[in-house]
């Protein structure tokens, strides 16, 4: 197919190259340059913008930090036309990105008045995931979109779930990720007090990995330097899920919670830490850098 991918960061990059290698035709953009660049090696198409790499496309998939860059690449802003003004013909529309319910069902209705499909489509699995095409898709929107998009995605992907209409792919990612920032704030928490108190990391993270402790926090991505090789920890915590977009995705639970009069107490503790550790310099980080927080004074 002839898709247009629209976003080369950490993870939309892994994801657009899994598609060339499935054979589909992709051009790209984003405003890094050297991005373009590294996914052109790779047999991508360029785009010199948005509309540019959308022309023509079967499907646009764009992967972006927030829902302000997802409503102003579709919708337009500062008076300046979206790409629902610019498009030929009528492709399907997927976001990957993770933003509020809302925002993506005001994208959906101003595409549906223009006869054309929109998908919410954020992910799970992390870098890791993306790059090995085993990501988990939680879609929101038309039984339709969603059979045409199945097969794209299963191009980046493992796990394909319809969540329900419009929005509830960013519901249902919204309440996953409250709960990996409950668990890693959780494991680097635990970690920290046996550490401190003699216990070997390594051994420490074992024990609690077969114990009812475990979690995926813990098992898969280990906030402790040295104890997990290839984790973001033993890199000095640089790629992976930065820490603002936890603290993002960590606030659009708090603004759910708030509409919808629930109680998230755990949430709140988990979105101020990762606020208090993005504000004090380490946004850039990975979100297991939560880590250093609990490790102050050592």
């Amino acid at each position: 197919m002839n898709i247009a991918f629209i976003g080369l960061g950490n993870m939309g990059a892994p994801m657009a190259s899994n598609l060339v290698k499935a054979g589909h035709s992709v051009t790209v953009f984003d405003l890094v340059e050297s991005a373009i660049q590294a996914l052109e090696s790779e047999g991508a198409k360029r785009g010199e913008s948005a509309e540019a790499a959308a022309k023509g496309a079967e499907v646009i998939i764009s992967m972006l930090p927030a829902g302000a860059h997802v409503k102003g690449l579709y919708l337009g802003r500062n008076g300046e036309p979206g790409l629902l003004d610019t498009l030929d013909g009528k492709p399907l529309l997927i976001d990957a990105s993770t933003i509020s319910p809302e925002d993506a069902r005001s994208v959906a209705a101003a595409a549906a008045e223009r006869g054309i499909s929109y998908l919410d489509a954020p992910v799970s699995g992390g870098v890791g995931g993306a790059k090995a095409g085993i990501l988990t898709f939680i879609v929101g929107g038309e039984v339709a979109g969603f059979d045409k998009a199945k097969p794209v995605l299963e191009a980046m992907g493992k796990n394909i779930f319809h969540a329900g209409d419009n929005g509830a792919g960013q519901v249902a990612k919204i309440c996953n990720n409250m709960l990996l920032g409950i668990l890693m704030s959780g494991t680097a928490e635990a970690l920290a007090l046996g550490v401190k108190n003699g216990m070997d990391p390594a051994v420490l993270s074992e024990i609690m990995k077969q114990s009812s402790g475990g979690n995926w926090a813990l098992n898969v991505y280990n906030p402790w330097p040295g104890v997990m090789e290839g984790s973001a920890a033993s890199r000095d915590y640089q790629g992976g899920f930065l820490t603002d977009l936890m603290a993002k995705d960590l606030g659009l639970a708090w603004e759910l919670a708030l509409g919808s009069k629930s109680t998230v107490p755990m949430g709140s503790q988990a979105r101020n830490l990762f606020a208090l550790h993005s504000a004090q310099g380490n946004g850039k980080l990975d979100f297991s850098s939560i880590q250093t927080l609990y490790r102050a004074g050592e």
